[in-house]
């Protein structure tokens, strides 16, 4: 009576190798997962990271933002720039929509985090507009 059945202790040693198995594929299944996480997230990093670099550099974005607006078809829009620590602020009370038209051609085209835009037609020929970029 107080030896233990050698049955018993096979059986046991069964349980624990089949609850073993499932263990192990359970951490092979999080494991494959976490393997996809982490390279899903590798791929964001490295998008983050090329995205920081073009609208992340301040001084070039200035030195950019300076070059259109310098433009000859832009000069006598009267464009007022107000800067802020943030970004910038671009407005003009009357502009001709050819020249509205160039700049929203560079604007757009080019690396600006633009997060305001308002375009209000005046006459014709003439609009005012605000815009906000942020860098």
């Amino acid at each position: 009576m107080n030896r233990i059945n050698p049955l018993h202790i096979g059986i046991l040693l069964i349980v624990i190798l089949l609850f073993s198995f499932v263990s192990l594929g359970n951490s092979k299944a999080q494991l494959k997962e976490a393997e996809n996480e982490y390279k899903l997230t590798e791929q964001i990093a490295t998008k983050v990271t090329g995205l920081k670099a073009v609208y992340g550099n301040k001084k070039e974005i200035k030195k950019s933002l300076k070059r259109v607006l310098n433009l000859s078809s832009l000069r006598a829009s009267k464009i007022e720039q107000k800067m802020k620590k943030s970004g910038v602020t671009l407005s003009s009370q009357s502009m001709d929509k050819k020249a509205l038209n160039s700049l929203m051609g560079k604007l757009l085209n080019g690396s600006y985090n633009i997060t305001m835009l308002k375009i209000k037609k005046l006459s014709p020929e003439k609009v005012s507009f605000d815009m906000e970029i942020k860098w």
